[in-house]
């Protein structure tokens, strides 16, 4: 595919997230001048996710669940020089557009946005700021909080792995290599059904816990489980994984992934390109 050579590709991961695309898509919709081409890659909905992309002048396309994997087949179906990878729940906060521009008349980099969750508690304003710490002084932005980067930059990093769980610190390990993460400055507001459903501080425990796992080696499946199981169940505290025979814990593992929020399967709607994932 012929890369356009101006111009961001959205690529977005999404799955049933029917209320909230919806007002990403409208975001988007107000820089034409920035925002080239909108993919939605589906991962199995069953509350109407794909078709409202697709009213909404969004390329759909379809995979199996599995955040990782539907960004990798997004990627690789995109045309512009630049990439910005966002999650389904965020919506793009005041001068955004002006942040981006300003990213691409710089030299090559890797930006994020500053986390903002959309719910009304002071601890949360103590999550946020511990992110945005952790981000600029770790180097580790977490999934929620968008990644824009060239593609070329991606691809020397070596993409994104296919995988349910930990694509993208996994991802922001390999990229730290090649290049210093810099915040674009501009807010990313995301759901805070989470941190709602399971308590501000057991959600940060259970992530914890999951971060844990995957330093000792634990794969990106096992924790995807106990993961999903956390957020179906509401067990607070309760995600214990059972060893089982492995590859050795990789010592590059310095931290996790950020937690996907999707959860569920259904049958994809016939309007939908579906591709085979990579």
């Amino acid at each position: 595919m012929a890369l356009s050579p101006a111009g961001i590709s959205v690529v977005i991961a999404a799955r049933n997230e029917a209320a909230r695309l919806p007002l990403l898509l409208a975001d988007l919709a107000t820089a034409p001048q920035l925002v080239t081409e909108v993919l939605v890659v589906d991962g199995a909905s069953g509350d109407g996710t794909p078709r409202l992309a697709a009213l909404a002048g969004a390329r759909v396309l379809a995979c199996s669940p599995g955040r990782g994997r539907q960004l990798a087949l997004g990627i690789s179906r995109s045309s512009g020089a630049w990439l910005l990878l966002l999650h389904a729940d965020a919506r793009l906060g005041a001068g955004w557009q002006a942040a981006l521009a300003s990213a691409l008349e710089r030299p090559p980099a890797a930006w994020y946005f500053n986390l903002a969750i959309d719910a009304p508690s002071p601890a949360l304003r103590l999550v946020e700021l511990g992110v945005a710490l952790r981000s600029r002084w770790r180097q580790l932005p977490y999934g929620d909080q968008g990644l824009l980067l060239p593609r070329s930059l991606l691809a020397r990093a070596g993409g994104v792995a296919p995988i349910p769980l930990m694509e993208d610190l996994e991802l922001v390990q390999r990229l730290r290599q090649h290049t210093r993460l810099r915040s674009l400055g501009a807010t990313l507001r995301v759901d805070g059904r989470r941190w709602r459903a399971l308590g501000i501080w057991q959600a940060t425990l259970a992530n914890a816990r999951l971060r844990r796992a995957w330093r000792r080696g634990y794969s990106a499946e096992q924790l995807a489980a106990a993961y999903y199981g956390i957020e179906q169940t509401r067990r607070h505290g309760s995600c214990f994984l059972t060893p089982s025979p492995g590859p050795a814990s990789d010592p590059s593992r310095s931290e996790p992934a950020g937690a996907a929020h999707e959860a569920g399967s259904a049958a994809c709607r016939p309007h939908v390109r579906h591709h085979p994932c990579p």
